[in-house]
């Protein structure tokens, strides 16, 4: 089999991050191949000989030029420069180009806007940093924007969400070239305790919560702290010293979901932690979490994840 050819794509500004987890990655799957028959091949390119990483260092590279071979896969890492990249006049005539000669296209957390810009997700599921999703469904509105997996695999594209999600998609990539025992030996390698697979989500219900409104931060602390006792909502506009209408009405305007909805994420989110790092039997985080009994934890577990609660610890049970 002929090794595949791996070719990032750097620019000034770029996060130094997001072009060396992935690259670790592919550099430690050759390691772990025979000596004779590595499968890849790794290259990075520039528009210029030098890039300048926002970590302020300097990072030397290939010209991509006209008769740059071919790749395999093309990754584009994201960063702030991001933008003035997209704007470069070379932007159209090399890289564009040279992503429609690639067999599989990458983005890591913001690098998804080169590939928005060159017309290559138009009716594609794709996904990013979070802090990115309104400016890219802003801007590119015939994207098919997934708000929360960690990467997403459409046909030949493959997006990511911020950092350290890259390096998930790239152990995802070598699983699929080499199978899952080289993934888990480079994972291993990486000293990463667990291997994502794309659908977990980038942040909990609680941190999304807390970036909505200050207003009822102490509420959420406070409830995160009683999940196990009553939490309708006379109980809730109590703490808040409101009426329950009032409550009801000024919750909902503020956080775009009722007080119930969020008291059952909130116990949802307690679970998931519990499956992740316990274990306690269904019952006793069902108990423990305000949900009652294991068969509505079930029920509303599936609802809301799409797996059910065993399936999700199986997925991402510590392994520390």
């Amino acid at each position: 089999m002929r090794p595949k050819s791996i070719q990032f794509i750097t620019y000034p500004n770029i996060s130094l991050l997001d072009l060396a987890g992935p690259l670790d990655v592919f550099t430690a799957a050759n390691r772990f191949s025979r000596p004779d028959h590595q499968p890849y091949t790794i290259s990075i390119l520039a528009l210029n000989p030098t890039t300048e990483t926002c970590s302020n260092f300097s990072i030397n590279t290939e010209i991509l030029q006209a008769e740059t071979s071919s790749p395999h896969t093309l990754i584009i890492p994201g960063g702030p420069g991001i933008h003035d990249f997209c704007k470069d006049p070379k932007f159209v005539t090399h890289f564009i180009n040279h992503a429609d000669k690639a067999e599989r296209l990458i983005s890591v957390c913001t690098g998804i806007f080169a590939l928005a810009c060159a017309g290559k997700l138009d009716g594609r599921r794709a996904t990013t940093h979070w802090s990115a999703y309104d400016e890219l469904e802003r801007n590119f509105p015939s994207i098919i924007i997934k708000r929360g997996p960690i990467f997403i695999n459409d046909e030949h594209i493959w997006t990511s969400a911020g950092v350290t999600s890259g390096i998930d998609l790239a152990l995802s990539i070598v699983e699929k070239d080499l199978g899952h025992s080289v993934a888990l030996e480079v994972a291993r390698h990486l000293v990463m305790f667990l291997k994502r697979p794309g659908d977990q989500n980038q942040f909990s219900s609680s941190l999304t919560l807390q970036s909505k409104s200050s207003q009822f931060s102490d509420l959420h602390a406070w409830i995160n702290e009683n999940l196990s006792t009553d939490l309708t909502v006379p109980v809730l506009a109590n703490f808040m010293n409101m009426s329950e209408r009032t409550f009801v009405r000024k919750y909902s305007e503020s956080m775009e979901k009722s007080p119930s909805k969020m008291v059952e994420l909130l116990r949802l989110d307690a679970a998931r932690d519990m499956l992740t790092n316990s274990n306690n039997p269904l019952k006793t985080i069902a108990q423990r979490c305000g949900l009652g009994s294991e068969s509505t934890l079930i029920r509303r577990f599936v609802k809301n994840f799409g797996i059910t609660p065993k399936e999700h610890r199986a997925r991402f049970k510590s392994t520390k």
